[in-house]
């Protein structure tokens, strides 16, 4: 992932934004919101700029408004990205967080909402985290996955996938084109136990779901459109 395109417009971070508290979760520490006897619940994988991003934590408590149990676990342990520091360096910053390691974390935080009644998980990453989601939706740990505009993630990791995962993409994408995630839709679409999609969405760059301006209507609406769909998708998968 050694675009530049995902570290544009990065969020003011805000440690005390939502409705949730944050608290320990599998060892990690982790935005928790929603009803908390709910049955049902869902990951989000944070991209580079961490779990502390408003818009992040706002598409948090949305989801959870609509039923679920939602965390969004600091993957990256209090170090997210931040391209305003003349020192900082993507590529190193990438091999300090490693999205294999990732998805052992996110693991973890399942096993620890499962140990707590939860008996249905989807899992949705952005960016960064969708390279994790994407392992994880080889294992048995979720029902569900849903990957947006992702870092470079690979084609044996599609073949690999075994749970109904849905792939929501930008039109410009220097990280990953959208004839590359048309591609692994078509591979996807071999696997007949599985149910999918990939969407396209027109005029939009990597990232638009997460780093959109509240002030631009447009790109508001377009992001709040993949939101939807992803909440879409969970509704039917995660039960």
């Amino acid at each position: 992932m050694s675009s530049s395109q995902c570290l544009e417009n990065p969020p003011t971070l805000n440690p005390n934004y939502g409705v949730g508290t944050v608290k320990e979760l599998g060892g990690l520490k982790t935005y928790v919101t929603g009803p908390p006897d709910s049955k049902l619940a869902i990951l989000l994988a944070n991209d580079a700029f961490g779990f502390e991003a408003p818009n992040l934590r706002k598409l948090a408590d949305k989801v959870a408004a609509a039923g679920f149990l939602v965390v969004v676990p600091d993957f990256l342990y209090g170090d997210p990205a931040e391209p305003s520091n003349p020192q900082f360096d993507l590529d190193t910053w990438m091999k300090n967080h490693d999205t294999v390691k990732g998805c052992e974390d996110a693991k973890k935080v399942i096993a620890a909402l499962k140990s707590r009644g939860i008996s249905a998980i989807g899992a949705a990453g952005f960016c960064w985290g969708g390279m994790v989601v994407v392992k994880l939706a080889s294992c048995d740990d979720i029902q569900a996955a849903v990957i947006l505009h992702p870092g470079p993630i690979t084609v044996d990791e599609i073949k690999a996938v075994n749970v109904p995962t849905a792939i929501l993409g930008a039109e410009f994408d220097s990280i990953y084109s959208a004839e590359k995630l048309k591609q692994l839709g078509e591979i996807l679409a071999t696997k007949d136990e599985i149910q999918s999609y990939v969407k396209i969405f027109p005029g939009v760059a990597h990232g638009w779901t997460m780093k959109y301006n509240d002030e631009d209507d447009s790109a508001v609406k377009i992001a709040e459109e993949a939101h939807l769909d992803m909440l879409n998708w969970f509704t039917k998968h995660v039960k």
